[in-house]
């Protein structure tokens, strides 16, 4: 483990020049890694193990889309695809991968398998920290771990496949074998990681819980949707709009200020810009700040995680979702979207 300046204030990471893929396999040469659900995270991750060298098999529900998708990704029914329980009895460490709600209703099948000496791994501190609230009590002679990428599955095995790595955080709650910090930097390394920094696994769901419903997803459609909305009711264009709001910080500039840093961006626009940029800085700020303040309190006090848990349990959640989404997907904004990237060069 390495200590890494970040903005003055210094953490633990673990680099891959550090903990190389074969010290990886050599931590884990005699394990059996069950990755059980093949949704959002199961597929990146055990494609990513698979294609590294480990012993990885799946466990899903048979006879379902994620099953077929499973099969088409090569896992092999009664070779390296089973039913959930019987993956659980197989693997020595148990990639539990499933939604949040899913777990709760499969953690029965998990926890009657997890025999002493295994690993249970999270990529979500959810179960685990809401355990009040899920019912997820690791027993006490397992290893409980955490790898969680910081993106989607479809972006860890992109990145992957590009011989690039997604950084992830990881954590360990519970040492039963002496071994589980070998097994989880190993698991965070396998599965593709760029770097590894430390946390536990309360600030990972309290981080990850505020970054989707602020920045990554619920602010930034909030936001793009305000700046749009105020464009064109003053008479712009759906096209201009959507250029104005949405192409020009997603093509243009994101990539740039990824690469370079938000000082560089001001630094290499026009003056016009720069002006404008660093005079409404604060006003946004000082208006978002206090619901991020309110955000944060809510993942704090579990109010967020009862939300979800509440409505992702209900039996028509599947079809208010879609509801909700088409919606999303057929308003204005996002079908002039549809429009602008068919129109872009490469798409030509």
């Amino acid at each position: 483990m390495a200590q890494m300046n970040f903005g003055g204030v210094t953490e633990n990471v673990v680099t891959r020049e550090e903990f190389p893929l074969e010290k990886a396999r050599e931590v884990l040469k005699d394990e059996t890694i069950a990755v059980i659900g093949y949704g959002v995270q199961g597929p990146g991750q055990a494609l990513n193990l698979r294609d590294n060298g480990f012993n990885v098999i799946v466990g899903q529900r048979k006879g379902g889309k994620t099953w077929e998708k499973a099969v088409a990704d090569g896992w092999v029914p009664g070779e390296t695809l089973f039913e959930i329980e019987e993956a659980c009895e197989r693997g020595t460490i148990i990639q539990y991968l499933l939604s949040d709600a899913a777990q709760i209703e499969v953690w029965p099948t998990v926890k009657k398998n997890l025999t002493p000496g295994k690993a249970l791994y999270f990529s979500h501190g959810f179960a685990v920290t809401y355990k009040e609230r899920t019912g997820i009590i690791p027993p006490a002679d397992v290893d409980v771990i955490l790898v969680a990428p910081k993106g989607s599955g479809t972006s860890l095995r992109t990145m992957f496949l590009e011989g690039r790595g997604l950084n992830s955080s990881y954590a360990i709650f519970q040492d039963a074998t002496g071994r589980a910090w070998d097994r989880c930097v190993a698991l965070g390394i396998g599965v593709g990681s760029g770097y590894l920094f430390e946390t536990n696994f309360k600030r990972e769901v309290y981080s990850d819980l505020t970054g989707e419903r602020g920045s990554l997803m619920g602010a930034i459609q909030g936001l793009l949707l305000a700046q749009y909305e105020v464009l064109r009711e003053n008479g712009h264009t759906p096209s201009e709009a959507f250029n104005e709001t949405v192409e020009e910080l997603t093509q243009s500039l994101m990539p740039l200020f990824a690469k370079n840093g938000m000082d560089w961006m001001y630094a290499n626009c026009s003056t016009t810009a720069q002006r404008g940029a660093l005079d409404w800085m604060g006003p946004f700020h000082d208006a978002i700040k206090p619901v991020m303040y309110q955000l944060y309190d809510s993942v704090k006090t579990g109010n967020e995680a009862q939300i979800s848990i509440d409505s992702n349990s209900k039996a028509d959640y599947r079809e208010k979702l879609e509801e909700e989404l088409r919606q999303l997907r057929e308003s204005e904004m996002w079908q002039t979207a549809v429009t602008v990237r068919k129109l872009r060069p490469e798409n030509n």
